[in-house]
């Protein structure tokens, strides 16, 4: 291999290393960023050729900046290794930044760290393939054959001194000559720094470290050890089960029942069902979202730290009596089911619906909560919540979350680099994904209907939403204040059986009457605790659904 490298390193001219440090600094500020300089220059208030001088300043700005830092941390022994770090960090970066619209934040890093190589396979397409041979083999490639003029110390850190004190000068004058125009960017749009690559996962990273990682063995907190039922457990009634389906990626605008043009859910339709129009998430990626709507925490106090170390729902649920199983075709429950019976599915369901890559059809989870019921003792009168995790909407392959019978909207994009579809095409895949996620649920509650065993109930709110080009963003995991509604708006919706309803008739009329209200994942915690006859003083009563329901139960 020497021999061959040898001779093309050979023929390549020296450069030093103030001229290593510029060429690296171009390419990582300039060359890296283009989505991150299309979206100043929308943002400048300038024409012409003022607006021109003013991208070119924000170049330079960046280039400066990089090669300050570099003539601070990169010498001889050390630049190659940094810099083949950087390419790498960089180059991954910009290809979500570019092309799919992402914004890398803290967030978005908590999402990286929770995905599994199923989640990573669906990423890979044609177009990040050629991305990663021509903005990162390439570079790495140049990095290994280019040499460094070997220079002696005293005139070389001159020439960093120099190079240093010019590129601040120039960081400097620029920004100061901009500066109103720079400070009301960045001040309307602090999510601009997270398009910088690679700064932008470095700068994520750390703060998720120093924030967000999860604690190691940090003791296990109790909560809600004073959960009892208030109505216990009698041969006069059947006992309750509830299935909670926690959806993936699916956004409410999407859905027929909230008012979408496009006919998503011919099932749930003729359904009586209670369809709630504005609900919202309580993030934007599933590594948040999950534990949070468990948490017992409202959003805007939420504590992902204290969340991975305290019992949830599902402890205070077991707590009072109920049979908790947790039932998962997605990425796992995120430590929100770690203490509660996990559901193993069958070989023979796993056979029957997945794909040799692993990816399951989400009629998985039917046949699976149909095997689980059939596994219950006629004898059993132990209450029951089953929660269902489905795969859902999950992107960016929407081509791969639906069966042939259920895409009735075509051209589809049957690809997983979505940014190289049509508007028309895209839309129509995240649809029929919808449109198979309605035959899913649909199906979830027949199986419940049939039930004669227990007084059964159905709960689906997704996760989050998603993004399908709107406002030039893809997929999901914006940093929640400034993401779209297509991430946080998300469908919600409830059915009961009629021994359910008649038993409970006050508590269903409420819950029918908020259909339209705001409401949100806050609101889980305490209504379905509440639904399952549940009571513990960590129940917050302004998120309870059913606070409006005092009404004594019909006995």
């Amino acid at each position: 291999m020497s021999n061959i490298i040898n001779p093309i390193r050979n023929k390549i001219k020296p450069i030093s290393l103030s001229q290593f440090n510029l060429l690296l600094a171009i390419w990582l500020g300039a060359i890296l960023n283009f989505a991150f300089f299309q979206k100043i220059q929308s943002l400048t208030p300038y024409q012409g050729p003022k607006a021109y001088l003013f991208l070119m300043a924000t170049v330079l700005v960046i280039v400066a900046a990089y090669n300050f830092i570099f003539q601070l941390i990169q010498w001889k022994w050390n630049a190659k290794i940094f810099a083949s770090i950087l390419l790498v960090v960089g180059g991954f970066t910009a290809y979500f930044v570019n092309s799919l619209g992402v914004v890398i934040s803290p967030e978005q890093v908590q999402n990286m760290m929770q995905t599994d190589a199923r989640e990573v396979r669906g990423l890979m397409s044609l177009r990040f393939v050629l991305w990663t041979v021509f903005l990162v083999i390439c570079p790495l490639i140049f990095v290994a054959l280019v040499r460094i003029k070997p220079e002696v110390f005293l005139p070389k850190a001159t020439k960093k001194l120099i190079n240093g004190i010019v590129s601040l000068l120039l960081v400097g004058g620029l920004l100061f000559l901009f500066y109103v125009d720079y400070a009301a960017i960045f001040r309307e749009h602090r999510d601009l720094k997270g398009m910088i690559s690679p700064q932008n996962t470095i700068a994520s990273t750390l703060s998720y470290y120093h924030k967000s990682a999860p604690k190691q063995n940090l003791p296990l907190i109790a909560y809600g050890e004073d959960a009892h039922l208030d109505q216990p457990v009698s041969t006069q009634h059947k006992p309750k089960l509830m299935v909670l389906v926690v959806g993936e990626t699916a956004r409410a605008e999407s859905f027929s029942l909230n008012g979408y043009a496009k006919n998503t859910n011919p099932e749930l339709s003729k359904l009586d069902i209670i369809n709630f129009s504005n609900v919202s998430s309580c993030g934007t990626a599933t590594a948040v979202s999950v534990p949070c709507m468990f948490s017992g925490m409202p959003r805007k106090d939420y504590d992902d730290q204290l969340a991975s170390h305290r019992e949830g729902l599902l402890d205070v649920a077991k707590r009072a009596g109920y049979k908790v199983t947790w039932i998962d075709n997605n990425s796992g429950c995120k430590g929100t089911c770690n203490r509660v019976e996990q559901y193993q599915i069958p070989q023979q369901l796993k056979d029957k619906w997945c794909a040799k890559d692993g990816d399951c059809y989400d009629e998985i989870l039917v046949d699976s909560l149909k095997a689980y019921l059939a596994g219950i003792p006629a004898t059993d009168q132990t209450p029951r919540l089953i929660v269902l995790h489905q795969m859902g909407s999950h992107g960016p392959a929407y081509y791969q979350r639906s069966t042939a019978a259920f895409q009735p909207f075509k051209p589809s994009c049957d690809s997983n680099a979505i940014q190289g579809c049509s508007s028309t095409e895209l839309l129509n895949s995240y649809d029929n994904s919808i449109v198979y996620t309605d035959h899913v649920l649909s199906s979830l509650i027949q199986v419940l209907k049939t039930n004669t065993s227990y007084q059964t109930g159905f709960w689906y709110l997704s996760d989050h939403g998603e993004s399908t080009g709107e406002h030039g963003l893809y997929l999901h995991g914006s940093p929640y204040a400034i993401a779209p509604a297509q991430q946080t708006h998300i469908p919600m919706l409830m059915w009961f059986s009629p021994e359910w309803s008649q038993q409970n008739s006050a508590q269903i009329a409420c819950l029918a009457k908020q259909k339209s209200q705001e409401l949100s994942h806050d609101h889980l915690f305490p209504s379905l605790l509440g639904l399952l006859d549940v009571q513990s003083q960590t129940m917050d009563e302004q998120y309870n659904m059913l606070q409006q329901c005092q009404s004594k139960k019909k006995l």
